[in-house]
């Protein structure tokens, strides 16, 4: 893959980005280091929103600083050299020694890309910031849980959907030409995509969360169903939550297939771009699958897709990518399986 920023961040966006490098090594050149550069952006605005400080006030205040930097409101970037020294992850620990290089990246690109990477960081921002606003401060013991349907749904666009809006923005400015009506389509099924990721990432770390003090599934839901935030951290309790964890995984199907039919709306000669929005559809299809039959309870059991099933998903995206025929087929069968 060409150079995105250096040698050095690269090996870190290698490293850090897990099975989103894949996507990115196959989405075209005139998009690839805008894309990778926004994930290292918001990579690390995760890691310092994420970093066991144990003061929920000075990360909001780092991430605070970071975000203003990036945004180009402030000169001097923060100092996270005490963020970096606590970090368990040595990439994490380095992405945020090196918060100048990366955000000065941003010059590489036109104007209007860098306010479209802007846009985009400051709004993860925003739901990174909020999520330490409701659960920095939980005493430790007792668990937060969001209080409705419709947090739930902006915490999702915040931190995913509105990812999905600027691959989109993206995309239309450097390799689709669309009508009116095709671009509409495209902005509202990108956000879906975007939040049927980040829904499937909540329903799969429920235990995860929960051991933080952090409950994504709203408290007024689980009051129908006679259920409380504790209830979700015994296992034993799955067939009691599956009712209502089903209207979930329906939802977060909804979103998937909405995500199908994005993939459906780009040119036939796109297959770079159409590979890169299969894969990460692929593996999603495949954890709901999971997620359906699994004791999402248990948390010493994760629902995950290994490795050697996304290796086969990846092969099958490279064979089907050319023809917009066999890449729909293919996204209908997986989704059958």
């Amino acid at each position: 893959m060409a150079k995105l920023i250096s040698p050095d961040i690269d090996s870190l966006l290698e490293q850090t980005s897990r099975s989103f490098y894949l996507t990115l090594k196959v989405l075209p050149t005139k998009i690839r280091g805008q894309i990778g550069l926004l994930y290292l952006l918001a990579r690390l605005a995760d890691t310092i929103a994420d970093s066991a400080s144990g003061n929920t006030n000075q990360l909001i205040d780092n991430i605070k600083e970071y975000n203003e930097h990036a945004q180009g409101n402030r000169d001097e970037p923060p100092n996270l050299g005490e963020l970096a020294q606590l970090q368990t992850n040595s990439d994490e620990a380095k992405l945020l020694e090196k918060v100048s290089e990366v955000v000065d990246s941003l010059e590489r690109y036109s104007a209007a890309d860098q306010k479209r990477i802007r846009q985009c960081l400051d709004t993860i921002v925003s739901g990174q910031t909020l999520d330490l606003q409701r659960f920095g401060n939980v005493e430790k013991g007792t668990i937060t849980p969001l209080s409705n349907d419709k947090e739930l749904d902006d915490y999702t666009y915040r931190v995913a959907g509105c990812v999905g809006e600027f691959w989109t923005h993206m995309s239309l400015a450097h390799c689709i030409n669309a009508d009116e009506e095709t671009e509409k389509l495209m902005f509202e099924q990108g956000v879906r995509f975007g939040k049927a990721l980040q829904l499937i990432n909540i329903l799969r770390d429920i235990p995860a969360d929960l051991a933080l003090g952090r409950c994504y599934i709203p408290i007024d839901s689980m009051a129908r169903f006679d259920l409380s935030p504790s209830d979700l951290q015994d296992s034993q309790n799955m067939d009691k939550f599956r009712p209502l964890f089903d209207i979930y995984l329906d939802l977060a199907w909804s979103h998937l297939d909405a995500a199908v039919e994005y993939i459906g709306l780009l040119p036939r000669r796109q297959f770079r771009l159409r590979a890169a929005c299969m894969l990460p559809v692929l593996i999603g299809q495949r954890t709901l699958t999971l997620l359906g039959s699994q004791n999402v309870l248990d948390g010493g059991n994760r629902v995950k897709v290994l490795r050697p099933e996304i290796k086969q998903l990846k092969n099958k995206t490279l064979w089907a990518m050319f023809s917009r025929r066999k890449s729909m087929k293919l996204l209908q069968a997986n989704r059958d399986a």
